[in-house]
């Protein structure tokens, strides 16, 4: 909805009505997650896309018919032979698009929400059996604090799907559950997918080093919030690094004590700062909130020298097995922009819970001189 908001509201503002097709179902491989959406109004002008191109027309078409004949309705779209750039996904998975002949029934609560960059989970029917009393497409509009907008039509259904919402904000994750017609639980009666749009995750990295401006880039495309944390005023400057949302010049423990609380399992630190009188005191005060990836910068023996330190420090091993370090993955990363990708690689596994060959779960120097070699020769990408 955000990279359409602009086109709906001066479509809006020209007396043009509008439909929406949203992704609320992916099997397979799919272009577009759950969520992506797309909007058409009645010139035929569209915004957003629902599959990268692969089934654009066809849901045009269906949007347009939408706006014409009026009724929600569900399509599917999967690998068609014949008609593969026509209305087949070339990828060969399947996606489920709604098509509404008009906004959300909470459009104007969404949007100022979104404005203001408030959490709220939009919970849409997006599949439900005749007979039932919640009607295909509609919405309810549910903030953190458990309030709502809108109605599914069933006060049962709604309560549930109000409570199930929250969990959803906590989680920072977009969602389909399935219910029974008053909102029974391992029941299909009423599919309702959650739209979650929260704040960005957040990384926090301290160290005010070049490591710090590369990965704080990175981090940027990846979508998160950058907030840049040295104990060293001349160094932390907005001028060294105008990519990051904040930068401030305090001691590492003193940040996340006024920050920690905050911090969740979307959220991530990364220690840079190579120096004992910062880096311990940050992986302590790291350890003690919920953030869900925390990792920190140095060589094996200044990981080594630092795990002496923290269990000096009273940190007991179950703790430290939270902290990534070495931290990144291990592709042979060398440069600023090589390893930022490397740390952001392993946060995305972290995440997803993928397999991948962290530095720290392997012995030796994490810098090979053969692959360096190789690198320089142009050898590395030879088959």
């Amino acid at each position: 909805m955000k990279e359409v908001l602009g086109d709906i509201e001066r479509w809006r503002r020209e007396g043009l009505r509008v439909a929406t097709a949203r992704v609320v179902g992916v099997e397979g491989s799919g272009p577009r997650d759950p969520g992506a959406m797309m909007a058409v109004n009645e010139r035929g002008d569209v915004a957003g896309s629902v599959s990268g191109g692969c089934v654009e027309g066809a849901v045009v078409t269906e949007a347009l018919e939408a706006l014409e004949a009026g009724g929600v309705r569900r399509r599917t779209y999967g690998y068609s032979d014949d008609q593969a750039f026509a209305v087949g996904l070339t990828c060969g998975g399947t996606v489920h698009v709604l098509v509404d002949p008009s906004l959300p029934d909470v459009y104007e609560e969404l949007r100022d929400a979104l404005v203001a960059e408030e959490p709220v989970a939009l919970a849409t029917v997006v599949e439900t059996e005749s007979g039932g009393d919640a009607r295909l497409g509609a919405c309810m509009l549910v903030r953190d604090d458990a309030s709502s907008t809108g109605s599914l039509g069933v006060p049962e259904l709604d309560a549930v799907v109000r409570r199930d919402a929250v969990g959803a904000l906590a989680s920072g994750l977009s969602d389909t559950r399935h219910y029974g017609s008053r909102g029974e639980a391992r029941q299909r009666q009423v599919s309702v997918f959650f739209e979650v749009f929260a704040p960005p995750p957040r990384m926090v990295i301290f160290g005010a080093v070049d490591f710090t401006a590369a990965l704080a880039k990175v981090a940027k495309v990846l979508g998160y919030r950058v907030e840049v944390c040295d104990a060293r005023p001349v160094f932390a400057t907005r001028a060294r690094f105008p990519m990051a949302d904040e930068v401030v010049a305090t001691r590492p423990e003193r940040y996340l004590a006024a920050i920690g609380a905050s911090l969740g399992p979307r959220d991530a630190i990364c220690v840079l700062t190579h120096d004992p009188k910062f880096d311990v005191p940050a992986v302590i005060a790291a350890l003690e909130t919920d953030a869900g990836y925390l990792g920190a910068m140095g060589s094996r023996r200044t990981h080594d020298d630092r795990v002496a330190r923290l269990r000096d420090a009273g940190v007991p091993d179950e703790a430290l097995a939270r902290v990534m370090s070495p931290i990144g993955l291990d592709i042979g990363a060398r440069t600023p922009e090589e390893t930022a990708v490397a740390i952001c690689a392993e946060i995305i596994a972290r995440r997803t819970g993928k397999p991948a060959p962290s530095l720290r779960d392997r012995t030796g120097p994490i810098h090979d001189p053969a692959l360096r070699r190789a690198a320089v020769l142009g050898e590395g990408t030879r088959a």
